[in-house]
């Protein structure tokens, strides 16, 4: 058991030297009201003088002090900290001055003050900033003792306004861990009930498990009183125990009056006012109830312990993985990290990539679904004859036949009707590609964030290989481009009638003129009752010439035939209508055709052109652009709070480590 106390000194040493806090170490915590004696408690207890003294607030750093019990000096060479050669019989160290060791204690008093004042002024001001403190001698027990600022309530020379909540948080920082002992020191010349030390004891331990009181000034209290309810638990209990101490008088200090003595007069107090309790009470009972209390704490919170520093050093070798190694051979790392980031590029197009998007589709999914669904949706949702009125045919026919009157449907009409529905399919095709190529960047940024650690290790490198892809994919952009532009110029030059798909015209004008002849049979009647209507429809049209687009010109009015207008609404006769539905039949036939074969063609453009083209030259064209001596360097230099990142990463690994040895040194039998 006694074994403990050093096992948990050298892990608060070991993490203090990497100025982390990551394991909460057991220790106990002296918390009470300014100059309520908590540094004279101290003092007695390591038996010397050493800490400031004085009226206010004094101890204004924490200050973590650790108690090492050694043997005499020529028992020196068994000692547990393996100080070999010093002839004092008590010396300590401080963290910050290294390996200076003090055997004056009125040394380590200054070195306290000139430590403080160097970070808090020497106007009152408060830090928390700890100076960390070892002491070795053989008259102390093992212990591992905080003392804080004292609480105060108005703020003095240079402390801010909120001085109370600030000594407060402070205070809870450390009494918040749940390895913590709470020593609440209390003054017997006041009220217990208003001790500011129980309740913030009590506020983060409700239970009680890990508070001990200690009350002070008992030989200060007013006569006629004593403080026997009190240290008997019945005004306030505290599970742990209360026990009442002694401490030297502001007088007895500037008399320099020895603490061996005051030791003494405090044991013959207590047997003279409070014999029942006299040993029970005192310095020694208290350093002693410490040293067991520690003990056994620590014993129950060193499974959690081991427990912890595996956790973190797993969570920190993890770290360490993802930051990489220091480069040394710059060549080897540039061609590692080019061909990475190629193959990584080519697995996210290829779907064989270790990271894969759950939230939504990337690379090569995401290429066929603009293929298959938003290219082949948008080519099935352009309507044949769309934007193409029954006038258009007609007038297209008409201007086909120039001045002669057509015999038959022209095939002159056909090809430019065709050709301008055709030509839709031109802006679809070239938005694919543009889909296309923006997926094709995306898949630069995804690599670089979740496949390819050592990009975020050098910024430029990242930068030059986006710089790389981006180009590479500008430059084959327009061929692609030009490409399927050149598939619909080709769709356009020639328009194959004898396409095996393709409806004969002959038969489509049959198919026209049958159905047409059986309306007519069917409706002749209709149709001979329409006649006269037809017949007064024309009366009308020549009554009014003025309406009419064929009409002449009327005498004194010059009119631009140019200009005259389209008729709109007239009724067909049975051979346009038959010449429009066969010209709308071929049209749309043959445009099915057209777009089946775009449809098709498209895609493996852009396989070809564009994304084959990138997977096939990736790497070369990277490794042609970057891998140059006299970019090297440049490229290779890391960013510097990645490197620092992997420094404090390494020293707090390396701190894991040796705390995980001195925690597996110890034997399960010296548990109980």
């Amino acid at each position: 058991m006694d074994t403990l106390i050093p096992v948990i000194n050298k892990l608060q040493e070991i993490f203090n030297t990497v100025g982390a806090e990551v394991i909460q170490l057991p220790q106990i915590v002296v918390v009470g009201s300014q100059s309520s004696g908590k540094s004279s408690v101290l003092e007695s207890i390591v038996g010397r003088d050493f800490l400031p003294r004085g009226s206010g607030i004094v101890t204004r750093r924490p200050l973590i002090l650790q108690l090492v019990s050694v043997g005499l000096p020529e028992d020196r060479k068994r000692a547990s900290s393996g100080e070999i050669g010093i002839q004092a019989e008590e010396w300590g160290t401080f963290l910050h001055t290294k390996h200076k060791i003090f055997t004056d204690f009125n040394e380590i008093r200054q070195e306290i003050e000139s430590e403080t004042e160097r970070t808090t002024g020497n106007n009152k001001g408060i830090s928390p900033e700890p100076i960390y403190l070892k002491i070795f001698s053989p008259h102390v027990l093992n212990l591992t003792l905080v003392d804080l600022p004292g609480i105060t309530k108005v703020p003095v020379g240079d402390q801010p306004p909120d001085i109370e909540h600030q000594v407060k948080e402070m205070i809870l920082t450390y009494i918040s861990n749940p390895n913590s002992l709470i020593l609440a020191v209390t003054a017997a010349n006041t009220d217990m009930a208003t001790s500011e030390s129980l309740k913030l004891a009590r506020d983060v331990d409700p239970d009680g498990r890990r508070t001990l009181a200690v009350i002070t000034k008992l030989d200060l209290m007013d006569a006629g009183t004593d403080a026997m309810d009190v240290l008997m638990g019945r005004v306030i209990p505290v599970k742990l125990g209360i026990i009442g101490v002694v401490n030297r008088s502001q007088h007895d200090i500037n008399t320099k009056k020895a603490i061996t003595e005051a030791l003494q007069d405090e044991q013959v107090f207590f047997q003279k006012k409070y014999p029942s309790l006299a040993n029970r009470s005192g310095t020694k009972f208290l350093a002693k109830t410490l040293n067991r209390l520690l003990m056994h704490h620590i014993r129950d919170c060193l499974p959690e312990l081991k427990t912890r520093v595996n956790v973190l050093m797993a969570q920190y070798q993890s770290v360490m993985n993802s930051y990489g190694q220091p480069v040394e051979d710059k060549n080897a790392t540039l061609l590692q990290i080019i061909t990475k980031f190629a193959t990584e590029y080519c697995n996210t197009i290829e779907g064989t990539a270790k990271h894969i998007e759950t939230s939504e589709l990337c690379g090569g999914a995401r290429i066929c679904y603009i293929f298959h669904e938003t290219f082949g949706r948008t080519l099935e949702s352009i309507d044949p004859l769309a934007g193409l009125t029954t006038l258009d045919i007609l007038t297209a026919i008409r201007n086909a036949t120039g001045p002669r009157p057509a015999l038959f449907v022209p095939e002159v009409s056909f090809e430019l009707l065709v050709k301008r529905q055709m030509k839709r399919l031109e802006e679809p095709s070239l938005r694919c590609v543009e889909l296309v190529h923006e997926e094709l960047q995306r898949i630069i940024q995804h690599c670089s964030t979740y496949s390819t650690q050592e990009l975020l290790r050098f910024p430029k490198l990242h930068d030059a290989i986006v710089e790389v892809v981006t180009g590479l994919l500008r430059k084959r952009l327009p061929i692609t481009n030009e490409m399927v532009h050149n598939l619909v110029a080709i769709e356009l030059a020639y328009i194959n009638t004898k396409h095996p798909d393709f409806t004969d015209a002959a038969a489509v004008s049959a198919s026209v003129n049958s159905a047409k002849r059986d309306a007519l049979q069917d409706g002749s009647r209709k149709w001979k009752s329409d006649k006269p209507e037809e017949a007064m429809t024309e009366e009308k049209t020549k009554g009014t010439p003025q309406n009419s687009a064929y009409s002449s010109p009327s005498k004194g009015h010059a009119v631009n035939l140019l200009d005259a207008p389209v008729p709109i609404s007239r009724k067909l006769t049975l051979r346009e209508q038959q010449d429009c539905e066969v010209i709308q039949r071929l049209i749309k036939s043959y445009f099915l055709i057209v777009r089946k074969s775009i449809q098709d063609s498209v895609p493996k453009t852009v396989m070809h052109f564009l994304v084959n083209y990138v997977k096939d030259h990736l790497q070369s064209e990277l490794v042609g652009q970057l891998y140059k001596s006299q970019l090297l360097d440049d490229l290779l230099t890391e960013s510097e709070d990645m490197a620092q990142q992997r420094t404090e990463a390494a020293n707090m690994l390396k701190a894991l480590q040796r705390a995980s040895q001195v925690i597996s040194e110890i034997r399960e039998t010296q548990l109980w």
